[in-house]
């Protein structure tokens, strides 16, 4: 900490000591007191943005978490953060493998794709899983990332990739996490009817009629390997880093399938969060312990636990 000169006066921030003429090099840091450095500069980090049915370009900065980047968006275009369902990344479409997660790479063009019409579809369980996956958007809204083939929703033409699910028999879920609503649908009894509240994207004139089924993907919402991406995190400010090396991207794609076939859903930057975790842990029962440190809301079971420490620890043999 730097003490006041004579008089309890501070030296001017970057100007010249008392006694001292301008242009004259600051006196060597006495013996055992380190210099200070200077600090590192943060680059300006400016992202360029659309609606996705359409609308001028705008510019974009200065936010952190996902809530932030929803309100720089909001801004730009004047309409209100809850409008907003979901971005993709270098693409208009409701296209799942370029949905923004956690990382935005520094070169990305962020699309947001805005509420557009209600409808409401009644479903009947006749089966214990519905075929869907959910995922959610960090700021509220939970929305469906994957229809299964030949599943209850595939043979229900109204419900699409995108939407957004707003309630479930008339009792709202906006706010849930996906996890959340993923465990409503699988609790829901079988041969009695339910009522889908959905709200769909509002789509450009080359999307009417689009209903995307996306596949899996390697480093879906990512950015490139070997590039600085932009990371966003739920607590803390977001920090500038390497993208994924194609390893890390290969684990945290085998944990968000685990994800998906534990609790139905999908979540990139949940699944790096796992392999992080996993990488330093000696063991299971101690992954374990860590989970429930950091994610204890999401309450995984043991066998994923193992499952994921095997993948990540020994991706290339079984469980030690």
């Amino acid at each position: 900490m730097r003490r006041a000169g004579r008089g309890g006066r501070e030296p001017r921030e970057g100007g010249p000591m008392e006694g001292q003429e301008p242009g004259t090099p600051e006196p060597p840091a006495t013996e055992g007191t380190p210099a200070p450095r200077p600090p590192r500069a943060r680059p300006r980090l400016v992202f360029h943005t659309q609606l996705a049915h359409g609308s001028p370009t705008g510019r974009i900065e200065g936010f952190t978490n996902v809530k932030e980047l929803y309100a720089k968006i909001a801004e730009v275009f004047g309409i209100s953060p809850t409008e907003i369902l979901f971005c993709t990344l270098n693409t208009h479409k409701v296209d799942m493998q370029k949905l923004l997660g956690g990382q935005i790479g520094l070169e990305d063009f962020i699309f947001a794709h805005v509420r557009g019409e209600t409808k409401e579809v009644e479903v009947t369980k006749t089966e214990d899983a519905l075929g869907l996956t959910i995922t959610d958007n960090g700021a509220g809204y939970a929305f469906i990332k994957r229809i299964k083939e030949g599943s209850i929703i595939n043979r229900i033409q109204t419900v699409c990739v995108g939407d957004s699910i707003k309630a479930i028999n008339d009792h709202t879920i906006v706010g849930c996490r996906h996890y959340e609503v993923a465990r409503m649908l699988r609790e829901l009894p079988r041969a009695q009817p339910f009522t889908l509240r959905l709200v769909q994207p509002k789509k450009a004139f080359d999307m009417i009629g689009q209903r995307t089924r996306s596949s899996k993907s390697l480093g879906e919402g990512r950015g490139a390997s070997g590039k600085e991406t932009l990371r966003l995190r739920v607590q803390g400010p977001a920090t500038l880093e390497e993208g994924p090396s194609p390893s890390e991207e290969e684990a945290a794609c085998r944990v968000d399938d685990l994800l998906e076939s534990y609790m139905g859903i999908r979540d990139s930057e949940l699944a790096s969060t796992v392999v992080e975790a996993a990488k330093g842990s000696p063991g299971v029962a101690q992954l374990a312990r860590g989970l429930d440190a950091v994610l204890g809301e999401f309450a995984f079971p043991q066998e994923f636990v193992a499952e994921v420490w095997a993948a990540v620890c020994h991706p290339g043999g079984g469980q030690e």
